[in-house]
């Protein structure tokens, strides 16, 4: 079952629960900062909460930064409620790590 699109109201709505997340197009977004080793540890720890959820993020790990980009890929490519409640738990986890937003 293909998991039900968001309209642009309730866009607007999870975003303002979720500062620091920005839209990208038809994806969500955010960047924090760490050593290169921990990005590396934080993105192990949120592979394994997406598992979990069914659901996963695009990871981008550079020099003491990590990116998470977060669409449904069986949507379409599009906004559904799946990918604020991932973000919620990547907010959570990299909380948990000390990482730093940017």
């Amino acid at each position: 079952m293909t998991p039900q699109l968001l309209s642009e109201e309730e866009i607007g709505a999870y975003l303002s629960e979720l500062p620091g997340w920005e839209r990208q197009g038809d994806s969500i977004a955010r960047t924090f900062k760490h050593t290169y080793h921990e990005c590396v540890h934080l993105a192990m720890y949120v592979a394994a909460k997406a598992r979990e959820v069914g659901h996963h993020p695009d990871i981008h790990i550079t020099w003491q930064r990590i990116r998470f980009v977060i669409t449904t890929h069986d949507a379409g490519n599009r906004l559904t409620a799946k990918d604020f409640e991932l973000a919620r738990h990547i907010d959570t986890i990299a909380a948990g790590h000390g990482a730093e937003a940017t």
